[in-house]
């Protein structure tokens, strides 16, 4: 309630005017109906609506009472309005910020996704009062060598959420528990059908962890949560990537009661072993069971594929992620200048859609030999598609 009602202290001093002269002006109606009433001669059945029947006092306070109720409905339906100081900057007429003050310089933003997706990300630091990257807790020594190479952006820095050292395992939908492993998983023929039904972090012995409320949590990662205004989740391997950092409750604590809007780069394809037969509502459905929260906005990939890249990847039991129109919760239409938008929400979030992949070509090394690499075509969120329809979000949706 607090959080939706501070949206109003950008109006706050309109209000109280508005509220002082609404004060004088039934001041002076009160005293007009006073005065009609005590010299005119009025019908008997105006005795009921003014509860003359009662004592002036009780009529007096049921009459506050009811006033206090109407300006509490009222204000409250205001606070639902997103209410921003623009300064002087103009913006088109069809655009709807969201939560975001220019006033206040560059925004923050914390970013929890695995090494590559922070290196995809890393190039909005000139833009950015602040990016955190929150690296995943499990593989702490990889993870670091990764993000080593953010060093060379600017406002760009790296938390581990834990120095407790952890490892994350998952059980599939076939009933075996495995160490969760992407990259292996995935090139398991025997594990393409089945997916992820309970992810969960052990010690690094597998040995089963106590209490993960007590972990000790980086001070960092949680005031840049607090601080940041948009927290971004992705892109990356859903449950090797974005989902670890939300089995910690602090993590995930700290974001429910953030400011920030929260943002998910949804997957460009299904990951074999891992998110089989998943849609985009199937992905943010898993972020509201392990986060306790649903994004705001998820943003999803509406570049055709190319058919032989497509082709490439079905053979290796990889399909493209797409938005099931069965999932659809609601629809809602939102005036925009004189046109009416629609915005289609799944699972709590507002589907975005845009250009955000590119086929390339990439060197990838055997596991069985790696001095043996050959190029193949890859399907990737192109860096600059995805930064720019962040900053976009940023501004209008």
């Amino acid at each position: 309630m607090i959080k939706r009602l501070s949206s109003l202290a950008y109006v706050a001093r309109p209000l109280l005017l508005m509220f002082l002269g609404m004060l004088l002006l039934s001041l002076g109606v009160a005293y007009l109906v006073l005065e009609v009433y005590r010299t005119l001669p009025l019908p008997g059945w105006i005795y009921y609506p003014t509860l003359q029947f009662l004592t002036q006092w009780v009529r007096a306070a049921l009459f506050l009472i009811a006033g206090l109720l109407l300006i509490g409905f009222g204000l409250w339906g205001l606070s639902s309005v997103v209410i921003i100081p623009l300064d002087q900057q103009v913006l088109p007429a069809e655009s709807l910020v969201l939560g975001y003050r220019p006033s206040d310089g560059p925004p923050r933003m914390v970013a929890i996704s695995g090494g590559a997706g922070l290196l995809i990300l890393a190039g909005l630091g000139e833009q950015l009062h602040q990016l955190t990257g929150l690296i995943p807790p499990q593989d702490q020594v990889e993870y670091y060598y990764r993000a080593s190479s953010l060093f060379n952006f600017r406002n760009v820095y790296y938390v581990v959420p834990t120095p407790v050292p952890v490892q994350l395992s998952a059980e599939l939908s076939d009933g075996r528990v495995v160490t969760m492993k992407s990259e292996v998983i995935v090139h398991d023929p025997a594990l393409a059908r089945e997916h992820v039904v309970r992810l969960f972090l052990t010690g690094p012995n597998e040995q089963q962890l106590g209490d993960l409320a007590r972990l000790p949590i980086a001070r960092m990662a949680l005031e840049a949560i607090h601080e940041a205004d948009v927290i971004v989740l992705g892109p990356g391997s859903l449950f090797d990537a974005v989902l670890p950092n939300l089995l910690l409750p602090q993590i995930s604590d700290a974001i429910r009661n953030s400011k920030a809007k929260v943002l998910y780069v949804c997957n460009l394809m299904t990951e074999p072993g891992v998110t089989t037969g998943f849609s985009v509502a199937d992905h943010v459905r898993e972020i509201r069971r392990y986060g306790g929260f649903s994004p705001d906005y998820v943003l999803v990939n509406a570049r055709r594929i190319d058919p032989e890249v497509r082709q490439i990847y079905e053979a290796a039991n990889y399909v493209p992620v797409y938005l099931d129109p069965e999932a659809y919760e609601e629809t809602a239409v939102l005036p925009s200048g004189q046109v009416r938008q629609k915005q289609v929400i799944v699972e709590g979030a507002v589907v975005v859609e845009a250009d955000l992949s590119a086929a390339m070509v990439q060197l990838t090394a055997s596991l069985g030999d790696p001095g043996q690499s050959r190029a193949v075509r890859v399907l990737r969120h192109d860096p600059e598609k995805l930064r720019a329809a962040i900053m976009a979000l940023l501004q209008r949706s």
